[in-house]
């Protein structure tokens, strides 16, 4: 455990991983929760491969969780501590290559992390591994995936069945809800529950903020700000949250043709690009990435130093989440929140709920007039290069449900359709060189 705890790049551990590793190691099940960047990961990580040494053989835990970007995050810190004991791994999501995933599977690494729904497909497709000697059951992010339709419960049946009963649940999460008050209640194994005792639900070196503007005037004011903070902030990062993948892509558009180079990250982007624009915004080449909720789980990038809600989330939790990005493992950040007039309510709420209230950002309206008009025309620009390119929303999103519970892959289907045109067009260039030479 200790070579495993130096291989982290952790000099001590933190409460959560205090008061869980003990407990996971003598057997017990488990429930922590915890604000993010607290050190969940490596809480359950840690305790699993230690035990792994002890007995090592096949597919010896599962870790499931509700997005693609944090399963390859938690593949990495995998990865770190599991060096030095030849630690083998697979991460299965939408997005890639399903029969290259099978023949992983097929191969029996000791750890799989997951995304509910592609794992689920494989169990019913596929007959080449199993998952009924597994010891440990790991939900990442378990209030999301337990709370029922948020799309997991059919997946969920499907992956259960295939597991043992006898086994070890660890349950993580940075919001403690009513469902995972209901896991311990039914729970065989005896279970540990164990909250970070806190007075806000947000760590003390965030410093929030609300900015009140009008609802036609948003984008306007929340490109001044991120001008004022590149002005300040010459390496520091930025996230910017809002609420539909139309919206995502449309604010992404804007702030490119404003001058404001960034990557979009949402549910309508291929696994592969969703991957690239984040190797490019933990890297920093690109410093703002605008992303739906998608991103507000789980995800450690050091560099960001402001989170920006373009959209206030209707639950305080995805709000806590959404912060989290910033001001994590000790270092400071600032979240700015744009609130209208309409969301002066659910301000209310969040500052309810993580007893915390948010101060004014100061933002000269003489300096939003300004540019008013020209990220007026921008966005409106955009709006009208996003129709031209058939970004439908609803149709594409529901097609793309379509496919998955019909055991397809979405991603998968795209590409071939995007090698077809390319052959097409060939074919047809081809054919015009052909009949300029007769």
């Amino acid at each position: 455990m200790c070579v495993m705890f130096n291989a982290s790049g952790l000099k001590h551990p933190t409460p959560i991983q205090t008061n869980c590793i003990p407990r996971i190691l003598a057997g017990d099940d488990c429930i922590g929760c915890a604000k993010t960047g607290s050190g969940k990961t490596f809480a359950f990580a840690l305790p699993i491969l230690q035990k792994l040494c002890e007995e090592p053989y096949g597919i010896f835990a599962l870790v499931l969780t509700p997005t693609r970007e944090l399963a390859f995050q938690i593949s990495d810190q995998f990865a770190v501590i599991g060096k030095a004991i030849n630690l083998k791994q697979c991460v299965i999501t939408g997005g890639m290559d399903m029969v290259q995933q099978g023949q992983e599977l097929s191969k029996k690494p000791h750890i799989v992390i997951a995304t509910p729904g592609r794992l689920a497909d494989h169990l019913e497709s596929c007959n080449t591994f199993s998952m009924k000697k597994i010891k440990f059951l790991v939900l990442d992010e378990a209030d999301r995936l337990l709370a029922g339709g948020g799309g997991f419960d059919e997946q969920l049946k499907i992956i259960f069945n295939g597991l043992p009963k006898i086994r070890q649940n660890l349950l993580f999460s940075a919001t403690i809800t009513d469902t995972l008050e209901k896991v311990k209640e039914v729970a065989s194994n005896k279970v540990f529950m164990w909250e970070a005792p806190a007075e806000v639900a947000t760590v003390e070196q965030l410093d929030q903020f609300y900015v009140l503007c009008p609802v036609n005037v948003k984008d306007s004011y929340l490109v001044q700000i991120v001008r004022m903070f590149q002005e300040k902030n010459e390496k520091g990062s930025i996230m910017i949250f809002t609420d539909t993948c139309k919206n995502c892509q449309l604010l992404s558009m804007t702030l490119s043709e404003v001058g404001f180079e960034n990557v979009a990250l949402h549910a309508m982007i291929r696994q592969k690009e969703r991957l690239a624009s984040l190797t490019q915004f933990r890297s920093n080449i690109i410093r703002i990435l605008i992303a739906t909720d998608v991103a507000s789980r789980g995800l450690d990038i050091p560099a960001v130093e402001l989170v920006l809600n373009h959209t206030i989330p209707n639950l305080p939790k995805d709000y806590i989440h959404r912060v989290g990005r910033t001001a994590r493992a000790g270092r400071g950040g600032m979240a700015i929140s744009l609130v209208t007039p309409h969301d002066i309510r659910l301000l209310h709420t969040i500052e309810d709920a993580i007893n915390t209230k948010l101060k004014e950002y100061v933002v000269e309206d003489k300096e939003v007039m300004k540019i008013l008009t020209q990220v007026s025309v921008m966005r409106r620009e955009a709006e009208i290069k996003l129709d031209e390119s058939n970004f439908y929303e609803k149709k594409l999103i529901n097609k793309r449900k379509d496919l998955i519970l019909e055991g397809k892959d979405p991603d998968e289907l795209e590409e071939e359709e995007e090698k077809l045109k390319q052959k097409k067009k060939v074919k047809k260039k081809a054919g015009k060189n052909n009949q300029q030479q007769s």
